[in-house]
């Protein structure tokens, strides 16, 4: 057991843009900084069924970053293993997991029943990671604490919670202990992000634990708006079909605005129908309004927001959308066609030329959307592969997280350099392209960690 000193583990979100997981120990307490699932390639989704290398009845509490399913999912499954401790978070985080999580449960039920009755599991029966029941049990731990405002979520240990821009409630974190001051970026957004905050300038820290999803790269010039109106009216105008899929939380938002604004300008057709397509999306948007000064929306704008779509909620309705002739988008969970709705839409479209699907941020490697991206010629989908005859249009302005001079700049706001900076939530191409810029511009300090490693703080 680890006694002296703070220690960082990675358990997740290193080499990899999913499963973030950082235990940091100190005097045998733990303490797990976000508590995500692995997604993408097989291998790494098969992680969620490994053994965590810690019991989690020795975890003492949780903080999470934000809501995301790759920040938060693997809540459920640690609650239904023996955690007993509270989780801490900002109110929209709480209120996020509060949809996002049973939703997984369900999600995960369904995939598991829809695999036994087709027989394309390996397993027999597939059983789910957890259930929608597990996940409500789970979200009795939730705690939320106020922007800035310490919480002491161990004895001795402070937390304090600050803007990360990205989605609601999405936060950077610093974790104050053992006399050492630990920086956790979260997951960053743009600060031109026509939705969410900028990110707010970091405090003074001694370590930084950093994402580098956009490590290697920078987003092209330009908006949403300019590429989403002409892809849209181009699929409207030869009488198609566009499937969007969105993150529920976040890119579904930033995707209605734009189309709102659009029919505004005149640059879409008032009467062309869009249907939001995921109750979770649905219940998401109506939380902007509880959380307004979370965001840039005025109270008007997040009604023009969300009424730009007609809301689905129902299995029923979702179906019928299929039987509704002409033009039309649809928007639907999930970001990546790993799951939900969009997979049943995709199907229905996916193999006809006249329609679209529209990639709206970044695909991990192993999804469905990175397939897509990468021009595959089929797509499998419930066992069975479907070829792809669809345009495919990827949005490079609608991404929710910094790039790389973004980063750098965020970083570069620290009051003071710190000791060591560790580089996640990447590909390693990624993390790596960020870490040399860090050595070689910042002269600071920063490596990126492997999966399971242990680090001195």
């Amino acid at each position: 057991m680890i006694r002296m000193g703070v220690h960082i583990r990675f358990l997740g979100g290193t080499g990899t843009v999913t499963g973030s997981k950082y235990l940091v120990e100190h005097d045998g307490q733990r303490l797990l900084v976000d508590c995500g699932l692995f997604q993408g390639f097989k291998p790494l989704r098969l992680r969620n069924r490994d053994p965590l290398p810690v019991v989690p009845g020795q975890i003492g509490a949780v903080v999470l970053t934000h809501a995301h399913i790759d920040h938060s999912g693997y809540l459920p499954l640690l609650v239904k293993e023996g955690f007993r401790g509270k989780v801490w978070c900002t109110a929209a985080t709480r209120d996020l997991c509060q949809i996002l999580l049973p939703d997984s449960g369900h999600l995960q039920e369904e995939d598991a029943a829809y695999a036994n009755r087709k027989g394309f599991s390996r397993h027999q029966p597939a059983l789910p990671l957890y259930t929608e029941q597990d996940a409500r049990d789970s979200l009795k731990h939730l705690r939320a604490a106020h922007w800035h405002e310490a919480c002491e979520p161990l004895p001795g240990w402070t937390v304090r919670f600050f803007g990360a821009g990205h989605i609601l409630g999405a936060a950077s974190v610093l974790i104050e202990v053992g006399g050492q001051r630990l920086l956790f970026s979260g997951d960053l957004g743009r600060p031109d992000d026509a939705l969410m905050r900028a990110p707010e300038d970091p405090p003074a820290a001694d370590v930084v634990v950093c994402e580098s999803t956009y490590g290697d790269r920078t987003h092209p010039e330009g908006d949403v708006m300019a590429e989403l109106g002409p892809a849209l009216s181009r699929v409207a105008a030869r009488g198609g079909t566009a499937v969007v899929p969105v993150f529920a939380v976040g890119r579904a938002q930033a995707v209605l605005l734009a189309i709102a604004q659009l029919k505004a300008a005149g640059a879409l057709p008032h009467a062309l129908p869009v249907y939001l397509d995921s109750p979770m999306a649905v219940d998401t948007t109506a939380l902007f309004e509880h959380h307004l000064g979370d965001h840039r929306l005025s109270a008007a704008q997040n009604r023009d927001m969300a009424r730009a779509a007609r809301l689905v909620t129902s299995v029923e309705q979702s179906k019928a959308i299929a039987h509704q002739h002409g033009p039309k988008v649809i928007l639907a969970a999930s970001g990546m066609a790993t799951g939900g709705r969009v997979l049943h839409h995709l199907t229905q479209y996916l193999s006809d030329h006249r329609h679209m699907v529209v990639l709206t941020g970044y695909q991990a490697p192993g999804t469905r959307g990175a397939r897509l991206a990468e021009g595959q010629p089929t797509l499998r989908i419930f066992g069975q592969d479907w070829p792809v005859r669809a345009e495919v249009v990827q949005l490079g302005s609608a991404s929710a997280h910094a790039d790389a001079n973004q980063l750098l700049a965020w970083l570069r706001r620290l009051p003071q350099p710190p000791r060591r900076v560790f580089v996640t939530h990447g590909e390693l191409a990624a993390s790596d392209t960020l870490r040399a810029r860090i050595e070689r511009e910042l002269g600071w300090r920063a490596m990126v960690p492997e999966h399971g490693s242990t680090w001195l703080a």
